[in-house]
């Protein structure tokens, strides 16, 4: 009984790390260079904040926020709840130092969720490839299939974060852009809702059964863009 109960928990933790790597890698790096698009945009457009913090490199310690990079995905990957989401420390951007401070947030804004759009097609790219081979990603094994699987997963992964902060809510990036094109005194109206910004988004996903907001606008958006991008990597 005891080495069924060993032989049972080394599953669950091969298991485990394996959802870890697949899912984790991508993550990592998509989260990583979201946070560095809007730092140089920001940096090419007159705010060197994000340079002078050591934030313009593609190391991830530099990045990773303890909760939002880390523990919050690993959370969501042991509860089995279908979605995952995580998140980087927010690169310090001091707007007045922008050329055309307005113009230009909506420009660096913009920067990250676009970042996330063209990772999904660099790993659409690589996963052609990879299928384009004479041997067949199966019969090839190990290796092959698990590039796939982490492939497939970066494709999935950028499409929810491109989209998910995309949402017009700040502080999400569809927020500043959305705040960049109304109106000045809209717009400080509009930034009123900052702080209550993400418990906004949190409430209607954890509300969706109820409300159905995210599952009519949001799910099939990036169901939609994510099948729509698998599909080239596989024609």
């Amino acid at each position: 009984m005891d080495h069924f109960h060993f032989n049972a928990g080394m599953g669950w933790l091969r298991q485990v790390g394996s959802q870890i790597l697949i899912i984790g890698l991508p993550l990592l790096l998509a989260v990583t260079l979201h946070e560095v698009a809007h730092g140089i945009v920001a940096d090419k457009l007159g705010d060197q904040t994000a340079r002078f913090m050591g934030r313009l490199t593609l190391n991830p310690l530099a990045h990773v926020d303890p909760f939002g990079t880390i523990l919050l995905p690993l959370i969501l990957i042991l509860l089995h709840t279908g979605f995952l989401f995580g998140y980087a420390k927010p690169v310090p951007i001091i707007e007045k130092n922008l050329g055309s401070p307005r113009r230009d947030m909506m420009l660096v804004a913009a920067a990250g969720p676009l970042s996330n759009l063209l990772q999904a097609f660099v790993y659409m790219s690589l996963l052609h490839t990879l299928l384009s081979r004479p041997v067949s990603v199966s019969a090839a094994g190990g290796i092959m299939a698990l590039l796939a699987q982490i492939f497939r997963m970066g494709i999935d992964i950028n499409i929810v974060l491109f989209v998910f902060n995309l949402l017009p809510l700040p502080p999400l990036d569809g927020g500043r852009v959305v705040s960049g094109l109304l109106p000045v005194e809209w717009a400080k109206k509009f930034s009123y809702i900052e702080p209550y910004g993400v418990l906004i988004v949190m409430g209607l996903i954890i509300l969706d059964p109820y409300l159905g907001v995210m599952s009519r606008f949001v799910w099939p958006v990036m169901g939609g863009l994510s099948s729509w991008i698998l599909s080239l990597a596989t024609s």
